[in-house]
């Protein structure tokens, strides 16, 4: 029994084995065929790279054959051009050398040419060459000179002229340009009274309201014979304001007393403060000098009472100012500066009767003391030329000063006044020798002089003029300048008959 059993067993083992064998033959024979198809696919896939990389390869060499042959094909036809060339290189160079032998032959018989020449103009001459050419170049030199000093001549004409051109275009544009109002009053002195009665109020009862009105606004009234009027009299314009403008009050009210009198007076003054602060801010703002100190334009408004000559001071500081700067604008300098320069020119004239200086000494220690730029200080202390300036603004301040002092209708004089000054202007030329006839025109800003040509020579005209102008400077006193222009005229004249 168990034998069969063992059998069984064992026989089923081997059938089980030889199962076993049998599927792992085959399975070997699976495995085997996929390596061997896979490896097929794999050299089919580099066969297929190294073919393309191949005739990749292919096109490339055939593309640099290509270039290849193209520049050998390119240095083939350069080698044939320079070949060309060289050939006519050679041929040019003979050519060249042919030409520069003749030249050479033509230069040795130019020579035997010059020198048989000039053995023959030194034989004619008497000069060695030498001596010639120093003859010739003596004359050239006085040629030369001549001719430059005609040239220099010439020039200095021709730049006179155009910067005289400009000059007068330069302050004539200036001055046109210029719109201010110029007030036409002169100085208040006097108050208008509606009758003679009102003299004895102002005065009052054993003259309280006059010593009360003189004692709170620090003036002097003149109460005379004068119809319907009374003068007021200060050294200072606005004090004088604040008399006249109280003496108004109280006429208009009509009650007149010590009491009222303060009041007038307070409210005046208050008026008048008020008055000095706007001309002063309209001042400023009219010149567009946003930066200036309070205090400089209140001063500067004080001199909107302040008069010279009948021309107002602080009109004419604006004149200045505005003139100054359009001058500044032309020249290319700062026009800002130059504004500012030539409002407070006279800047000292505001409180010049408060002390015992001169109002530029004033003017200078007021821009000082509120640390105005050092051309402004300058211009204070150099515009009437009693300094010499140092800044060209400076130089444009005293022209813009003097063509508004100047300008016809600025300054107003008495009848005789102006007629004195014109008769001591002729005075003055008619008292030198040789002079036929003197003409004051142009409001005595010019003196015309003619002289007699058999006694004064053209040279001796210069000296004359000079003369007379120094003469005018020391012995006269005027606004501006005034031009002494000589004439002297030679006629010849022949009657046909």
């Amino acid at each position: 029994m168990r034998k069969n059993s063992a059998e069984k067993t064992i026989g089923s083992a081997e059938n089980h084995a030889q199962s076993l064998i049998i599927d792992a033959e085959k399975e070997s024979e699976r495995i085997k065929k996929e390596a061997l198809v896979e490896a097929k696919d794999e050299i089919f896939k580099m066969r297929s790279e190294a073919e393309e990389e191949n005739r990749k390869w292919r096109d490339e060499n055939s593309k640099f054959e290509l270039r290849l042959n193209n520049r050998e094909d390119q240095l083939d036809k350069r080698l044939s051009q320079l070949e060309s060339r060289e050939v006519s290189l050679e041929s040019r160079e003979q050519s060249l050398n042919d030409r520069i032998s003749n030249i050479s032959e033509k230069e040795t018989r130019v020579d035997s040419l010059l020198e048989e020449r000039l053995s023959e103009l030194e034989r004619i001459s008497g000069y060695t060459s030498n001596e010639a050419k120093e003859i010739l170049l003596k004359e050239l030199e006085d040629d030369i000179v001549h001719e430059s000093a005609a040239i220099i001549k010439e020039y200095e004409n021709k730049t006179k002229e155009e910067s005289e051109k400009i000059a007068r275009n330069i302050i004539a544009n200036s001055v046109q340009q210029v719109a201010s109002d110029y007030l036409p009053e002169i100085t208040v002195t006097t108050v208008d009274l509606p009758n003679d009665e009102m003299k004895g109020r102002i005065i009052g009862r054993e003259g309280r309201n006059i010593r009360a009105i003189e004692a709170m606004t620090g003036v002097d009234l003149i109460i005379d014979d004068t119809p319907e009027a009374v003068t007021v009299s200060s050294f200072d314009p606005v004090r004088r304001e604040v008399a006249r403008l109280a003496l108004e009050r109280l006429i208009t009210d009509g009650r007149i007393h010590p009491t009222r009198i303060e009041e007038a007076v307070e409210k005046s003054e208050k008026e008048v403060d008020r008055i000095v602060k706007e001309a002063g801010e309209d001042a400023v703002f009219e010149l567009g000098l946003h930066d200036i100190h309070p205090e400089i334009r209140k001063t500067l408004g004080r001199m909107k009472f302040r008069y010279s000559y009948s021309q107002n001071a602080l009109r004419h500081s604006i004149e200045v100012a505005r003139i100054s700067g359009l001058i500044a604008e032309q020249l290319g300098t700062d026009p800002k500066v130059a504004k500012r320069a030539g409002l407070l020119h006279d800047l000292g004239k505001a409180i010049d009767h408060e002390f015992d200086q001169t109002h530029i000494d004033l003017g200078i220690d007021l821009a000082k003391k509120y640390n105005e730029p050092p051309e402004v200080i300058d211009a204070i202390a150099t515009h009437h030329g009693d300094v010499e300036p140092k800044y060209i603004e400076s130089i444009i301040v005293m022209a813009a000063d003097t063509l508004s002092a100047a300008r016809p209708g600025a300054r107003r004089e008495t009848l005789q006044a102006y007629i004195k000054r014109l008769e001591k202007l002729e005075e003055i030329a008619n008292s030198f020798e040789g002079i036929d006839k003197t003409y004051a025109v142009q409001a005595g800003r010019e003196l015309r002089i003619i002289v007699e040509p058999e006694k004064i020579s053209e040279s001796e005209m210069t000296v004359l003029s000079r003369d007379i102008a120094k003469r005018i400077e020391d012995e006269m006193e005027y606004p501006g300048h005034i031009k002494v222009n000589v004439i002297r005229e030679t006629r010849s004249v022949e009657y046909a008959k």
